[in-house]
């Protein structure tokens, strides 16, 4: 079955090409959905796909690019919008 989580990614998670990452991570796991950067600084995914992948996502998530310095990730599960791909986004 499908879920679509939403995640908040705190830290030094943005110009450390985070976003680009997470979409390979994201493809390796067959995820959809989208990832961009927020105002304030956080990095924001909705992601689509199988529980287990989902976990390992946010998992990573922790982790993010080698240049990455992630302090705090809060996910929540939301509504499934059945994305096609995942995109970073602007």
């Amino acid at each position: 079955m499908e879920l679509h989580y939403n995640i908040f990614i705190k830290g030094k998670v943005q110009g450390v090409r985070y976003r680009a990452t997470a979409q390979a991570k994201a493809h390796e796991l067959n995820l959809t959905g989208f990832i961009r950067n927020l105002i304030d600084g956080t990095v924001y995914v909705e992601a689509e796909g199988e529980q287990e992948n989902l976990s390992k996502f946010i998992d990573w998530c922790y982790l993010g690019s080698p240049r990455a310095k992630v302090s705090e990730v809060n996910s929540e599960e939301g509504e499934l919008k059945n994305f096609r791909t995942f995109e970073v986004r602007k």
